[in-house]
């Protein structure tokens, strides 16, 4: 059963990793490989479940092995653990993350629908190309540690489209913005997909990953920067028509846009804060704050009896726009990946990192090297799966492997084109080539991503012990 599974979790994993060259959404591929892989446990479960402390302690049976495997109910005692305990155990885990990104999403959608993010954008005057590569790519720094990389990513190639005509040169402009994309998000709980899901399950905690993160962060953004910019020079050609218009700006106010774009944001901000103070899932406090601007728009459109409905942005019509690929992708992969760790096969992975490798820090470097060739979401849903949460020690919460997993599956992503969901946007939206990335960007994010690594390794093995933090 576990060769099965494994090279079953190999050829969907491939699907996913060239689902361009396919033509498959990757959707697609990540709820085959759940469904096909749940088939094959629940198919070949008993005799892992009569090992399983768990499985016995929950029907009271006091005899293990062979003792138990000649009860004449055993198969369906092994069916009915699957289905109603390991299954909804795992998705009841899966739908806090997904929930949590249904809401962000829906806000930041509801956000760019009134067109406030230009509110940032709009700030944008110069046209030095060093200056304006800086001021991109620290924007976009600090707003995917606030939001998340892939909707930064959008904002900003949109803005950039605005700003620089050159197709060469935008692409230069659009990769740095992968690199701070994904460098932002690597040290907010809110920022990417991947801390988000080690944030939710309690493996990290926003006073833990800000502080311990955010210079390893800057560094894999300031160091390719550096160097980029030393070969950027003179000032930019900005397109001819650079008008940006939208009906919205007739329908709303500019206080009431700047009002929607304050209560998203703060909504988004305030969701580290709820979980402390009330102990519930983030995705209740993204829900909350997602019910707040749901009740605040529709009090603004009710007052406003002249417009057309069909002009209105409503949060009705904004979750039409809401990524469901996406969200059905995470459900998949997930769940997939609950499936190998059900069936041991990731505790058994665990223990060959442990014999061959070892070292904590090597794992999380060869593991965000990974990142940068296939989805990070299953290679850290994985790491979760293989390694248990410790009260003390290297994983423990905010433990040194936690902490540098959500660096290096973050960071690690922007090595590749095709590593990460910022990445991904860009290729969709400029057209960048694989090959040109490689060839003039892959060095920088390198350089960048071992840099911050270096630093977080000399924070935690030098600076703190001489310290005494």
């Amino acid at each position: 059963m576990e060769i099965s599974m494994i090279v079953v979790f190999l050829i969907g994993y491939a699907s996913i990793a060239t689902e361009h060259s396919l033509k498959v959404n990757k959707a697609a591929s990540a709820l085959l490989l759940c469904a096909i892989l749940w088939t094959i446990y629940v198919m070949n479960a008993e005799p892992i479940l009569l090992a399983s402390e768990s499985f016995m302690e929950h029907f009271k049976l006091s005899d293990l092995g062979a003792a138990a495997a000649s009860l004449p109910d055993i198969h369906e005692k092994v069916i009915k653990y699957v289905t109603e305990v390991q299954i909804i155990e795992g998705l009841g885990d899966v739908a806090s993350t997904l929930f949590f990104l249904m809401g962000a999403m829906t806000i930041v959608e509801l956000i760019d629908a009134h067109r406030g993010f230009s509110i940032i954008t709009d700030k944008i005057t110069t046209k030095k190309k060093k200056e304006l590569l800086w001021m991109l790519s620290i924007i976009t720094f600090f707003m995917s540690a606030v939001l998340d990389n892939l909707t930064t990513t959008i904002v900003m190639v949109m803005l950039l489209r605005k700003l620089v005509a050159e197709k060469a040169e935008r692409w230069k402009f659009a990769c740095m913005i992968i690199i701070a994309a994904n460098a932002g998000g690597a040290f907010s709980p809110i920022g990417d997909v991947t801390t988000i899901m080690l944030w939710v399950k309690g493996n990290i905690t926003t006073a833990g990953v800000i502080p311990n993160l955010f210079v390893p962060s800057l560094l894999a953004m300031i160091v390719p920067l550096l160097v980029e910019s030393i070969s950027v020079k003179g000032d930019v050609v900005a397109p001819k028509n650079t008008s940006n218009t939208s009906n919205i700006t007739d329908v709303i106010t500019n206080k009431e846009r700047k009002t929607i774009f304050i209560l998203g944001i703060g909504a988004l901000v305030f969701v580290p804060i709820f979980k402390t103070i009330t102990h519930l899932p983030p995705f209740i406090g993204v829900l909350f704050g997602l019910g707040v601007l749901w009740v605040y728009t529709e009090l603004l459109y009710h007052k406003k009896n002249h417009v057309p409905e069909n002009a209105k942005a409503r949060i009705s019509v904004v979750l039409k726009k809401v990524d469901f690929t996406t969200i059905l992708f995470f459900l998949g992969i997930l769940m997939a990946v609950n499936a190998l760790q059900c069936a041991g096969i990731l505790g058994e992975l665990a223990a060959f990192l442990d014999r061959t490798v070892g070292n904590p820090y090597l794992i999380d470097l060869i593991i965000g090297v990974l990142s940068s060739i296939v989805d990070n979401v299953p290679l850290v849903a994985g790491c979760m799966g293989m390694y248990d949460v410790t009260t003390v020690g290297t994983f423990a919460t905010d433990g040194v492997f936690w902490m540098f997993l959500a660096y290096c599956a973050g960071v690690g992503g922007s090595i590749l084109i095709i590593g990460s969901a910022a990445g991904v946007v860009v290729m969709g939206l400029e057209k960048v080539d694989f090959g040109w990335y490689l060839k003039n960007i892959s060095l920088l994010a390198l350089i960048g991503y071992l840099s911050g690594a270096g630093f977080f390794v000399l924070q935690e093995e030098v600076i703190r012990p001489l310290f005494g933090l």
